[in-house]
């Protein structure tokens, strides 16, 4: 279930491993040492959150964090192997599939379509921490919370002139970029659509050069960044971005349970927070899209209800096969479907 670590991340776990050695040395006035890392640059709400909890923790507090931001450590995916190994007691990372393909979980549609719905099931005290973690604790890894990003919108390219409301019938076979995952795949072509997987990087020159006539999975900012090639943003709601606050299990099970109380508290502020923030943004940047003349189209609560039962007849059962019964039934139950 495991890849072979490559050369380049053994070099990562390497350097890790000897700056995870000097942080784990307890000085006297520090009970507790540790690495937080992550991948993502200044701007992204993994720094702000990082920052945050260290805020929370306080200065005075028994843990001394070597806080590694912006991939100086290795990607997302590195980082989660790391965390599996023990090199990196705490990220903030998504879900990486290479290692248990159940965690393709996270890519599934329609388990939420608004923020009431998402707060509830996703975040603090919501049962999908407790589901992803029933896949996590194989891998020694623990989510101490669920980030929340924003809701995967389609949008039209510029001269297409469609707007597909009504799924599958106003489909029309248009050709959609999509993640190069095949649930992603599945989703958009049972939707009526004529799916393409492309690499994130190569978006925005599909579009510009039209190889793709729209593209799905776009959170609002990322609609705001291609916004010059863009005349419609749809706000199918049918993908809610989240990433995982990780820990290893083992290095966090062998905490005090003060010192786990402690972190556990301090993160669950930062969630709550983030929260606020992700909507904040959210709403912020569909209406800067607004503003650069791009259309905004919410669906309606039927348009919603046909399109989400699409996905709930062809990609959960498929979902299931992946996952088991066991994890499907506590999802339904967390997401109120059954």
């Amino acid at each position: 279930m495991i890849s072979k670590i490559t050369r380049c991340t053994m070099g990562v776990l390497s350097t890790a491993a000897l700056i995870a050695s000097a942080a784990l040395v307890t000085p006297a006035f520090a009970k507790e040492r540790f690495i937080l890392a992550h991948a993502m640059t200044s701007d992204h709400i993994f720094h702000a959150m990082s920052e945050k909890f260290q805020s929370e923790l306080g200065e005075d507090s028994n843990f001394g964090v070597a806080y590694h931001p912006g991939g100086d450590l290795g990607d997302w995916t590195s980082l989660f192997e790391q965390s599996m190994q023990g090199v990196v007691p705490m990220t903030l990372t998504w879900g990486a599939s290479e290692f248990d393909q159940r965690l393709d979980l996270s890519w599934l549609g329609y388990v939420v379509s608004n923020w009431e719905d998402a707060r509830k099931v996703y975040g603090p005290g919501g049962g999908m921490l407790d589901i992803y973690n029933d896949i996590l604790h194989d891998l020694d890894v623990h989510a101490i919370g669920i980030v929340p990003t924003d809701f995967g919108s389609v949008v039209i390219r510029k001269g297409v002139g469609a707007k597909p409301l009504n799924l599958p019938e106003d489909a029309g076979n248009l050709k959609i970029r999509v993640p190069p995952v095949s649930i992603a795949v599945d989703r958009f072509n049972n939707f009526g659509f004529g799916a393409v997987p492309i690499p994130l990087a190569e978006v925005y020159t599909a579009l510009q050069l039209g190889t793709v006539d729209a593209r799905a999975f776009s959170t609002a900012v990322e609609t705001y960044n291609t916004r010059d090639v863009l005349e419609a943003n749809i706000l199918t709601n049918d993908y809610f971005e989240t990433a995982f606050w990780l820990v290893n299990k083992s290095w966090w099970e062998g905490l005090s349970q003060e010192n786990r109380v402690a972190l556990q508290s301090a993160a669950d502020e930062t969630v709550l927070w983030s929260w606020d923030e992700a909507e904040s943004k959210s709403e912020e940047f569909l209406q800067k899209v607004r503003d650069a003349g791009v259309e905004v189209i919410e669906l309606s609560d039927e348009q919603i209800a046909a399109a989400a039962k699409i996905v709930h007849e062809t990609e959960w059962p498929m979902m299931e096969k992946v996952v088991g019964q066991s994890i499907m039934d506590k999802l339904k139950k967390a997401a109120g479907l059954n």
